[in-house]
């Protein structure tokens, strides 16, 4: 719209100059002196009635930067700028400057400049005439200027709000979160921030940073009531206004050490789902112009993403505890030597991002000397947390029944009437093999209930099948099977394993089963090698023939017959040990 006004402004002026020797009423141009007398842009005076009623100021100037008019709104805008002053003497030193150079540039259309009178800003566009002197048109643009600012704050503000979100919310440790809000406000929006955590035990956690500075972690035992506003905010409750809060009554605690004396301070609450996630305080030093309204409401918008990314970095904290124990149940354990039985096991889950399946194996030592140690392998149908959950119902199930572990068919169907009763509809495969030295020997005792019979690697390689057959858990209300014994002679071994082992489909064309035929001839090649070594093996030849193609939980174990003699306990007390 000013725009329009301009053009109108000089088509009107150019209608008066061609219409009009002289304004009624007003002096002609030959009556008027050379300094009352105003050239018009061809070299003939305008009179002065027309400059008055441009509704924008309006001065012109000869080349030697004299004013030889100024119409009322430009003497309103530049006091004492009449006909005969000088722009050095009453115009802003950037207009002043900017005239000379359009004398000497001699344009007859220059560009615009502009630069502030008083507290408000203009814009001035220089016309040149022929006789050199040069009228110049005057527009305020305070507001614009305000407005352009404001939009640019506001770009500014989107952009830092954007980069916080993305550096809050690229870590789930608490601490480096606690860290990057604290180095984040002090960056861009105080001198000093200070984010305080909830209080943990006596303890007041809290994590400090200066501006261009490293976050410092601290354990504070102060009470947070002794700071205006900070108890509310750790409940949640809405932010103090800063004018309320008195920098000089703040603790030394809240002070990063090196900041000096705090001129003022804002504590805003970090809201979280559902549960305060902290406060973040801001200060500034005593040389700094005090926080503004504007600056403490987005101060809070910053806060509530930091307290978003806070509250999800605790959550996940928490429910990581959480997995990490309820996960310590259902791992599947670390075995070893057991009563001169060597015990070793593998397990590789259907998915790289997960840790527990539906595969899993246990060995329960014997409770005397003597007694058999129980090793059990098996494979829940499914797979991942809900295959994971029966597992571990099973095992806890199994250690419940240790004391009857030498009946395999009693515990069978004990657990068979287990999973029926559940309100699970998944079934189970399971082997079980009760192991016991005797003499320089290991014997035997394997049940198989659905589950893929054990293979039994002799010395000199050959590689037999354990004949034990028997139905699945949880499916019949009745569970049957056949027990098998089998002797093992030092170095030799028995293994047991899931059907992710031979079903496990690779090769070179990917569609290849990796199948029983291949475990048994990686088997025989195992002969005489102790019991750890052959689980690797198998886990080892698997994984080449997957080549990282998607597969089923894969579970291995193995029992061994040392190549050792049994040594007598030496107090009659302990149960003695196993040598070469």
């Amino acid at each position: 719209m000013e725009d329009g006004c301009r053009t109108a402004t000089f088509s009107r002026l150019d209608e008066v100059r061609g219409s009009h020797s002289g304004p009624p009423g007003h002096m002609t141009s030959a009556q008027q002196t050379p300094a009352q007398q105003t050239p018009a842009r061809n070299g003939s005076p305008v009179p002065p009635l027309v400059w008055a009623s441009v509704p924008y100021p309006v001065l012109i100037a000869d080349p030697a930067g004299v004013v030889i008019h100024a119409n009322p709104l430009a003497a309103a805008l530049l006091p004492g700028s009449g006909p005969g002053t000088t722009l050095a003497e009453r115009a802003p030193a950037w207009l002043a400057r900017a005239h000379a150079e359009r004398v000497r540039a001699g344009s007859a259309r220059a560009g615009l400049v502009s630069g502030m009178v008083d507290e408000r800003s203009f814009e001035a566009y220089p016309t040149v005439r022929d006789d050199g002197s040069v009228v110049w048109w005057f527009v305020d643009d305070t507001d614009h200027r305000l407005a352009r600012e404001a939009l640019r704050t506001e770009r500014r503000r989107t952009a830092f709000l954007a980069e916080a979100s993305n550096t809050l919310l690229s870590s789930l440790n608490v601490e480096r979160c606690m860290d990057a809000t604290a180095q984040l406000a002090a960056e861009h929006l105080a001198d000093a921030a200070v984010v305080v955590a909830p209080r943990t035990g006596r303890l007041l956690p809290a994590v400090s940073c200066l501006r261009d500075g490293t976050p410092r972690r601290s354990r504070h035992q102060a009470d947070p009531a002794g700071v205006p506003g900070l108890a509310e905010a750790l409940q949640g409750f809405p932010p103090v206004p800063s004018r309320w809060i008195d920098p000089a009554g703040a603790p030394a605690w809240l002070i990063p050490d090196g900041f000096g004396p705090a001129g003022s301070i804002v504590i805003t609450p970090l809201p979280g789902h559902g549960v305060p996630a902290g406060a973040l305080v801001l200060l500034r030093g005593t040389g700094e112009a005090a926080f503004t309204e504007d600056e403490e409401v987005f101060a809070r918008l910053f806060a509530a993403r930091a307290g978003a990314a806070l509250s999800a970095a605790r959550l996940y904290a928490e429910q990581s505890s959480l997995a990490r124990t309820l996960m310590r149940d259902l791992l599947p354990p670390v075995l070893r030597h057991v009563d001169g039985v060597d015990f070793a096991g593998g397990y590789r889950p259907s998915k790289g991002h997960e840790r527990i399946g539906g595969d899993f194996y246990d060995v329960h030592p014997a409770a005397t000397d003597g007694e058999p140690s129980l090793a059990v392998l098996g494979d829940v149908c499914g797979k991942g947390l809900e295959a994971a959950v029966l597992t571990g119902k099973i095992r806890n199930t199994l250690q419940a029944l240790l004391p009857m572990a030498d009946d395999h068919q009693r515990v069978l169907g004990l657990l068979n009437g287990a999973l029926l009763n559940s309100h699970h509809t998944r079934f189970a495969t399971m082997v079980m093999a009760s192991a016991v030295r005797e003499a320089r020997s290991v014997l035997l005792r394997v049940t198989s209930a659905g589950h893929a019979p054990p293979l039994v690697v002799r010395q000199d390689g050959t590689v037999e099948q354990v004949d034990s057959r028997g139905t699945l858990i949880g499916v019949l209300p009745e569970a049957h099977s056949t027990t098998a014994e089998v002797r093992l002679a030092p170095g030799e071994f028995c293994v047991l394993f899931t059907d992710g082992i031979t079903e496990a489909k690779g090769g070179p064309l990917g569609d290849e089963l990796f199948g029983e035929d291949r475990l048994r001839e990686a088997l025989a090649d195992c002969a005489g090698m102790p019991a750890e070594a052959v689980v690797e093996h198998v886990q080892m030849l698997t994984a080449q023939w997957l080549n990282g193609r998607p597969h089923d939980d894969m579970a291995v174990m193995a029992v061994a017959a040392p190549r050792t003699q049994h040594l007598g306990a030496v107090n009659e007390h302990t149960r003695g040990r196993f040598t070469t």
